[in-house]
């Protein structure tokens, strides 16, 4: 088991003068042998982060450490680190056999017969019949597809994996499915998992911390029943105003909340907390919080409960919160 650690780290495309920084100056640390569910809306650069951890997105500032190396020295075939896909109708290759697919993924050396034992494993290990191992990936439905990808990733013999969104593209009935072999995946292997999702149920079934970002940034991160339970940052507070029935009336409606309206542009950021245009908190509600439009809360979210990059959460008590490990 390894833990893996975001330090300070930015993604940003295109030019100085008119790219867009993704990711910024993200700092998380996901502890070996837990999950960490990554949640917050479209756009606010969960998957990218995924997408830096595994060499897909280049990290402009900052390091992605797995222990105490530096991804980007890991070798790129058989990296101990592996992603899960969104989408299970374009992860597999349509051209090859099931088995051939998770045998592609397999460490060098490993004899035929052992590839082909191996595969048979691994795919009982996801509920899935050895038989299907001669098929092709058309043969087989959107939730036997995401199993036949968590096999894959599990090939390679991870410390890591990250899953994005992995059962946002499948129907209702099969997701829970999905989610009870992860689970059960995770806990029987100890593997360090990533877990990104918009769905906060689904985020407090699966995972153990919970961090929430905003804009390319980190606002809030904690244990999921702290995070849920005792949310600080207006943001959080929001998704879970938002989120469907369980967590409906747990939190009072602010009467002049502003967060219906659009996210900021990403290519031009807001001043201060990136979420005051949008906050039932800040400014456009409290005029005198001029504050949370000219400072960035960022600079004390150490001393806030939870991390929370607002300038009004708690503060936190003296002591250690269990969300130090994160940070």
């Amino acid at each position: 088991m390894s833990a893996l650690r975001f330090e300070n780290v930015s993604v940003h495309y295109g030019t100085r003068r008119t790219g867009l920084t993704a990711v910024d100056g993200v700092t998380l640390t996901v502890p070996s042998g837990n999950v960490v569910g990554l949640v917050g809306e479209s756009g606010s650069g969960k998957s990218t982060l995924a997408r830096a951890a595994v060499g897909l997105s280049p990290v402009s500032a900052g390091a992605v450490l797995l222990d105490d190396t530096d991804v980007r020295r890991l070798p790129r075939r058989n990296r101990p680190i592996q992603m899960v896909f969104q989408d299970p109708y374009s992860s597999l290759d349509p051209r090859m056999t099931i088995g051939d697919s998770i045998a592609e993924s397999m460490p060098r050396g490993v004899r035929r017969a052992e590839r082909r034992s191996e595969v048979a494993r691994l795919l009982e290990v996801v509920n899935l019949d050895a038989d299907r191992a001669a098929i092709l990936p058309g043969q087989l439905s959107g939730g036997q597809r995401q199993r036949v990808a968590l096999a894959r990733a599990l090939a390679a013999d991870p410390r890591v994996v990250i899953a994005d969104e992995i059962t946002s593209a499948l129907d209702v009935s099969v997701q829970g499915a999905v989610l009870n072999l992860v689970r059960d995946v995770q806990r029987r292997l100890g593997l360090t998992m990533l877990f990104i999702s918009h769905n906060l149920a689904v985020v407090r079934y699966i995972s153990d911390y919970l961090a929430v970002m905003y804009l390319g940034r980190i606002v809030e991160v904690g244990t999921v029943e702290q995070v849920l339970s005792d949310p600080q940052h207006p943001y959080t507070r929001e998704l879970l105003d938002s989120a469907p029935s369980r967590h409906s009336g747990l939190f009072s409606a602010e009467p002049d909340a502003v967060a219906d309206s659009e996210p900021a542009d990403p290519h031009d950021p807001p001043g201060g907390c990136r979420f005051h245009p949008r906050c039932p908190e800040g400014p456009l509600v409290h005029p005198d919080r001029e504050v949370c439009s000219t400072v960035d809360p960022a600079t004390v979210a150490d001393a806030r409960t939870h991390h929370a990059a607002c300038h009004f959460a708690a503060v936190a008590s003296v002591g250690a919160s269990q969300s130090e490990s994160l940070i």
